[in-house]
């Protein structure tokens, strides 16, 4: 039995790319950073930052990039995948990504006039799901960063 599932939660580093492959299919890539807050030896609060290259494909990649920004709070849930290419010297290079069955807006999308949209919110369903308009239809109305995990 084999598993590769990856779930993260943080923001959007910059704003999604997306392009085609020269069959027609979407593609979108994104970073995302997820911070961490711990206690160091001398009690003191510490943060860092980990970033993550997410790739989305097909529907997916099209709504992500339609919907997301630099800067929204996002759920993306998908499995690793590293990747090798040679470099313009010979070298060869490797990237680990998220490649993303899930992305879930979990902030509300601001409206033209800069309030934030509570209403409205579609529900997304199936293996290609963004629902940018609601805020935590996934999680509750918590506070994500409260959760002791």
């Amino acid at each position: 039995m084999s598993l590769n599932k990856a779930m993260i939660i943080g923001n959007l580093g910059r704003d999604p790319e997306m392009r085609y492959t020269p069959n027609g299919q979407a593609v979108t890539q994104f970073t995302v950073a997820v911070n961490r807050n711990y206690k160091d030896a001398s009690g003191e609060w510490k943060e860092e930052t980990e970033w993550f290259r997410v790739v989305a494909w097909a529907a997916l990649a099209e709504r992500t990039a339609e919907h997301l920004r630099k800067g929204r709070k996002v759920y993306v849930e998908g499995r690793l995948q590293t990747r090798s290419w040679e470099d313009k010297e010979g070298q060869k290079r490797y990237t680990t990504e998220l490649v993303a069955s899930t992305v879930t807006a979990l902030d509300p999308r601001p409206r033209e006039d800069g309030a934030p949209e509570s209403a409205g919110a579609r529900p997304a369903r199936g293996g290609a799901q963004v629902d940018p308009a609601s805020p935590s239809d996934d999680f509750g109305s918590s506070d994500l960063d409260e959760l002791p995990f």
